[in-house]
């Protein structure tokens, strides 16, 4: 019974322990190790899973009890895993971000040109020079995975809408009528 108390107070990044059992050298294997089966009946759940295995070994001139805490590790495999999704997650973050801000900056030219009373048709150069940026960067995001593809057509046309609107205002531009059929 002393010997599973020790095997209890294992330290969790202990690999192996043995434990010597000099005085019943002399015993049967089965009979020096009788003590340790009210223990291992006990707690059976915890050596079956191979949270902490026992096993007895026969030396010459000696019994000694091994026992051994196998460690929860993580496979290589899983960790390279890890690794890997998080740099790709900090990758798409960062992708996701540069469309928001180049969305954010037509968005904003736009509504200025807008309010400007005195705006000028050759003012939307500069903002189509925005604009062309933004697709540039929704369509990488969309090409590397991070943007679903109807996502991207949508904030594309969103700022094509947008564009157009304030053209239609300031009167730079009329739409074509429906057509009838």
């Amino acid at each position: 019974m002393a010997a599973a108390v020790h095997c209890w107070a294992l330290p969790s990044k202990l690999s192996a322990l043995s434990l010597n059992n000099p005085s019943s050298a002399h015993l049967k294997p089965t009979a020096a190790f009788s003590s340790l089966s009210l223990s291992a009946s006990i707690s059976h759940n915890v050596f079956s899973s191979g949270f902490l295995l026992m096993s007895p070994v026969v030396r010459p001139n000696r019994l000694s009890i091994v026992c051994k805490a196998a460690l929860t590790k993580t496979a290589d495999s899983a960790e390279k895993r890890h690794r890997q999704n998080e740099k790709r997650r900090l990758r798409n973050k960062s992708r996701k971000s540069e469309v928001r801000t180049r969305m954010k900056k037509v968005l904003k030219a736009l509504e200025l040109l807008r309010r400007n009373k005195k705006a000028k048709p050759t003012q939307v150069l500069s903002i189509e020079q925005l604009i062309a940026e933004a697709y540039s960067a929704i369509d990488k995001a969309v090409r590397k995975g991070v943007l679903h593809r109807n996502t991207g057509k949508r904030r594309k046309s969103r700022l094509a809408r947008k564009k157009t609107a304030v053209e239609i205002h300031h009167g730079w531009y009329t739409p074509a009528p429906p057509a009838t059929v």
